[in-house]
C-alpha cells in the first residue's frame, strides 16, 4: 500500500455488526484488517474473543459496542456490558448514549451516567488479564440523527467533562448516519478535548475525505477495504 492508503486505514474502523454474521466471517474478517493496518474492528460482544485472539499481535484493535443500537437499557446493562466486553478482550468500546437522556434534556443525569461507566472502564481496564498501560479507549454514540443542534452541542460538552475519548456520530442503525454538518458541530463543541468518530453511511473514499475535512479523527465503515484500495493510485 501507499503512504496515503496506510494513512487512511489507521483512521478506520472496519465494522461488521450484522445480526447473522458466523464466527468463520468473523475470523476472515479480522484476517483481512489486519493486513490493511485498520484502526479497528468494530464487532458484536460476542466475538470479541475471538477477534482479541486473532488481533492481540497486530496493530489493529479490538473494538466492541455496548447497549447497541438503541441505547435504551440503562446504566446497569451499560456499565456491566463496558466490564465484560474488557474482561473479554476489548480495546476499545463504542457505548450507545441514552437518547430519552438528551432529548429529555435532562443533562446532568446523562453526566452522571457518563461518570459511572468511566469509573467502571476505569476499574476494568485496570484489572484486565492482560496488562496494559493504557485504558480501554471510549467513544459515545449520540446517534446525532435524533438530535438538535442543541442537544448535540449539550451532549459533547457533558462527554468532555467526564472525559470519554470519542464523540461518534451513529449506529448507522436508526434513521440517519453521518454528515458533514454534524461532525463539524462536534468538532466545534469538543475543540481539542476529546476526539470526533464519524459513522453511518460512510461508502466511498469520498464520503471519507468530506468527514475528514468536517473534523472527524476516526471513520467507523464497513466499507474500508473498498475505500483503501479506491487510493490506490
Amino acid at each position: 500500500m501507499n503512504a496515503n492508503q496506510k494513512k487512511t486505514a489507521r483512521m478506520i474502523d472496519q465494522t461488521l455488526l450484522k445480526a447473522d454474521v458466523t464466527e468463520e466471517e468473523v475470523e476472515a474478517f479480522c484476517t483481512t484488517a489486519a493486513k490493511y493496518g485498520f484502526a479497528s474492528v468494530c464487532i458484536n460482544p460476542a466475538y470479541v474473543p475471538l477477534a482479541h485472539k486473532i488481533l492481540k499481535n497486530t496493530k489493529t484493535k479490538t473494538c466492541t459496542v455496548i447497549d447497541f443500537p438503541l441505547g435504551a437499557g440503562g446504566l446497569t446493562s451499560k456499565a456491566y456490558g463496558a466490564s465484560a466486553a474488557i474482561a473479554s478482550g476489548a480495546d476499545e468500546i463504542d457505548i450507545v448514549a441514552d437518547i430519552g437522556l438528551l432529548k429529555a434534556h435532562q443533562f446532568r443525569a446523562f453526566r452522571t451516567q457518563l461518570a459511572h461507566i468511566m469509573r467502571t472502564v476505569e476499574r476494568s481496564s485496570a484489572h484486565r488479564a492482560e496488562k496494559k498501560s493504557e485504558r480501554v479507549i471510549v467513544k459515545i454514540i449520540l446517534e446525532t440523527c435524533l438530535l438538535t443542534d442543541e442537544e448535540i452541542v449539550a451532549a459533547c460538552k457533558e462527554c468532555v467533562r467526564c472525559g470519554v475519548d470519542f464523540v461518534k456520530t451513529s449506529t448507522g442503525f436508526s434513521t440517519g448516519g453521518a454528515t458533514v454538518h454534524a461532525v463539524k458541530l462536534m468538532r466545534q463543541t469538543v475543540g481539542d478535548s476529546c476526539k470526533v468518530k464519524a459513522s453511518g453511511g460512510i461508502r466511498t473514499a469520498s464520503d471519507f475525505k468530506a468527514m475528514v475535512n468536517a473534523g472527524a479523527d476516526r471513520i467507523g465503515t464497513s466499507r474500508g477495504v473498498k475505500i483503501v484500495d479506491a487510493l490506490a493510485k
